[in-house]
């Protein structure tokens, strides 16, 4: 590690919020609870969606359900990255060593990029109008569910290594 990057995470792991949580077992295990709830907001609605789109559950509107369950997915980004963000102050020079929370972050900018670049496409706005689902949604849909339930399988991993 540089020199810069060596300081920056020990920066972080100096911060107040770092050390309450190292001090405080229920406020680590509540944040860690968020962190998890959080989890379950992106899966819960981005999981769904990809099925959809992938060709299940046809008898349900694809604009209501992406509409809603898009709005549902970005909240649970958000929060996941906070909480993510105050549980890796607790330990970065361990976090930053370990290949699960590597994979898990590429896995999480893979299905980040993925939602990102497909909500841009013409074939993305024709299926929210309305539209046949283009082969190129269903790539993005299983791309989807491969990256957000491999940086699940990842974060869960973190711990074994």
């Amino acid at each position: 590690m540089s020199g810069f990057f060596s300081e920056a995470l020990q920066a972080l792991a100096a911060w107040p919020g770092a050390a309450l949580l190292r001090r405080s077992s229920l406020a680590y295990l509540l944040l860690n609870a968020a962190h998890i709830a959080s989890i379950g907001l992106i899966v819960g609605a981005i999981v769904p969606l990809d099925l959809r789109l992938v060709g299940l559950f046809r008898r349900h509107p694809l604009p209501v359900l992406a509409s809603f369950l898009t709005r549902i997915a970005a909240v649970g980004v958000v929060l996941t990255v906070l909480t993510g963000v105050l549980l890796f102050s607790v330990r970065p020079a361990e976090y930053v060593a370990n290949p699960a929370f590597l994979a898990k972050l590429g896995l999480i900018a893979i299905g980040a990029a993925n939602a990102l670049l497909l909500r841009r496409s013409r074939p993305w706005r024709s299926v929210a109008a309305g539209g046949p689902v283009h082969r190129r949604v269903r790539f993005a849909a299983v791309l989807s569910i491969v990256a957000w339930m491999g940086a699940v399988v990842a974060g869960r991993w973190i711990g074994f290594l």
